[in-house]
């Protein structure tokens, strides 16, 4: 995404949202608090406060550039549309989350919903568990 990406979504092309667009777009983890982000811009030296970013965020949600998500035992995270559905899976420990899509679970939630006689207009999947690794790469304690 850059400036063109901003000006069809109907927002005016800032240093700010550009900054925060390329973290979030860099970013090998997909779903990043504000807070990452913020650290992530002190980092690289960018001069952008935490309600700025938190403003960029909503801005960017509001226009469906973001999805914000709020996972149990986790502050809310955002991840880039991408387009397509897919699902989560969320460490209880660490709160690492990984996406996951499987063609048979979601013909399985499309016969369920036909079932009882409901037409789906939105859903999400969230799966809680341990990460099986026994020195989780993304606990902080194990770092």
């Amino acid at each position: 995404m850059d400036a063109k990406t901003l000006k069809k979504a109907g927002l005016k092309v800032t240093a700010p949202r550009l900054k925060v667009m390329e973290i979030l777009e860099q970013a090998e983890d997909h779903h990043l608090s504000a807070e990452t982000i913020y650290r992530r811009l002190l980092e690289a030296d960018e001069e952008i406060g935490l309600a700025t970013v938190y403003r960029v965020l909503t801005q960017f949600e509001q226009v469906g550039l973001v999805n914000r998500r709020h996972f149990e035992g986790t502050q809310a995270v955002f991840e880039l549309e991408r387009g397509g559905h897919h699902d989560h899976i969320v460490c209880v420990k660490c709160g690492h989350v990984e996406e996951f899509a499987d063609p048979m679970i979601e013909q399985r939630q499309r016969d369920i919903a036909g079932q009882m006689g409901f037409d789906i207009k939105q859903r999400a999947l969230t799966i809680y568990g341990d990460c099986s690794q026994e020195s989780c790469p993304h606990d902080e304690q194990n770092k």
